[in-house]
């Protein structure tokens, strides 16, 4: 049964999605199974204590879709049972728990209150008495406030079955302007499911949220943290899309840019190939046809800002070698073999397949051009060529007693002479 109290003018017979389809019904009956098992930790709770799961398992359940999360809510319990019973509190003052097993995460039933600025700056109340429902009402969207009992009753305060139903993404109430971050999240899941539209009345709210300077009270990692999950999702456009729309996306950084047409197009093509993030935060930072992002733009893992930066040192030489691969030289292997050393292929040969990942979604390299360069980076850099080049510094020293610039240059004329022995060097036009 679906539970809909009334008081908030909404129908108890509300649209809601399909639950005889088999792929729902077995992944709510899954979670009911989990609610429901013998578990040591759980059982040590007084018995007027129940839990409940919430949140984007029952959503991605009710959606037929696999999930990850595993949220659960706790009503009628304290902080002194939760610690007695096992839990391991994740704060000194905050009513979240984790499962000492499990270690799927249990919260207090709460409700907030808006204290100061950012995502950070509340008050909560999670004093037994709090009802589900006050705690499903805090939440940000409709389809984030469902939750299952282990008999299977399906509690829906604030109509998010309808929503998930009619795929509309609807903040819950006014209170949704008191956390920032909740602008990142409804934008993240708009690219998850970019056939969802959202409602017009949170576009206003988002709209408000970003003209009381809310979102320049995120902390850099927070703000990371949601843009990359929104690149990683089936349409990272969509994220920009609404990150722009209601203004978050120029609130980030004094010189932000527009995101260009092209840039979104290879984004949208990146998430159709599965590229991994690195290579979408480089699309994304490199803005090719608008003006390069700055990188510190988003406080992002060295490895992606490692490549974004690759992406823009690299293309200078780009063309010289596009047009020597394409249209021969009387020596046309030596600006490939200089680029490939300037790209390091020698011992970042990961990086380099991303790189050209990046120019290939770009259309700056063919397909065809990019296995060839990936081909040849691997001749450049194989065991024979790192022998040759050892065996040569060795006869230097051993002759010369060669400083190290005279070793430089000797050891990369012996890679290059290899280099040439490659069978794809003479003009092979693509």
């Amino acid at each position: 049964m679906v539970k809909n109290p009334r008081g908030r003018g909404y129908p108890i017979d509300v649209p809601k999605p399909d639950l005889s389809t088999p792929s729902v019904r077995a992944r709510l009956e899954d979670i009911t199974a989990r609610l429901s098992a013998d578990d040591p930790i759980t059982q040590r709770l007084p018995n007027a204590i129940a839990i409940y799961c919430v949140g984007g398992a029952v959503r991605d359940a009710l959606l037929g879709h696999p999930s990850s999360d595993r949220d659960y809510v706790v009503v009628g319990a304290s902080i002194e049972a939760m610690v007695q019973a096992g839990f391991q509190p994740v704060g000194a003052d905050f009513p979240v728990f984790l499962h000492p097993i499990t270690h799927d995460e249990y919260a207090l039933a709460r409700t907030e209150r808006k204290s100061g600025k950012g995502y950070k700056g509340f008050t909560f109340n999670a004093d037994p008495s709090v009802r589900l429902e006050d705690d499903l009402q805090r939440r940000d969207l409709t389809i984030n406030a469902i939750a299952i009992s282990r008999q299977g009753e399906l509690i829906d305060p604030t109509r998010g079955m309808e929503d998930l139903r009619m795929g509309i993404l609807r903040h819950i109430g006014p209170a949704f302007t008191e956390d920032p971050v909740r602008v990142l999240r409804l934008a993240r899941f708009a690219a998850r499911w970019p056939d969802f539209d959202i409602a017009p009345e949170t576009q206003l709210l988002c709209k408000t949220i970003v003209n009381q300077g809310e979102v320049t009270a995120l902390v850099a990692e927070r703000v990371w943290q949601e843009v990359a999950k929104g690149l990683m999702e089936t349409s990272p456009t969509r994220l920009l899309d609404v990150l722009e729309g209601c203004g978050a996306w120029a609130e980030l950084h004094p010189r932000t840019q527009p995101v260009h047409a092209d840039t979104r197009h290879a984004l949208d093509q990146a998430a159709k190939s599965n590229a991994p993030l690195d290579v979408r935060y480089a699309l994304l930072m490199d803005n090719r046809g608008g003006q390069t992002q700055p990188l510190e733009l988003l406080k992002a893992p060295k490895s992606c800002i490692d490549l974004a930066q690759q992406v823009l040192a690299r293309r200078s030489g780009l063309t010289a070698v596009v047009t020597a691969m394409t249209h021969g030289h009387t020596d046309h292997a030596t600006p490939v073999f200089d680029w490939l050393m300037a790209c390091d292929v020698s011992r970042r040969i990961e990086r380099f397949a991303l790189l050209l990942t990046v120019y290939e979604l770009q259309g700056v390299l063919a397909p065809e051009l990019v296995q060839r360069l990936m081909e040849l980076a691997h001749w450049a850099s194989s065991p024979q060529a790192n022998h040759i080049v050892a065996m040569a510094a060795q006869d230097a020293l051993q002759k010369n007693g060669a400083d190290g610039s005279t070793i430089a240059t000797i050891t990369r004329d012996a890679r290059l002479g290899f280099f040439k022995t490659h069978p794809a060097f003479g003009p092979h036009p693509i």
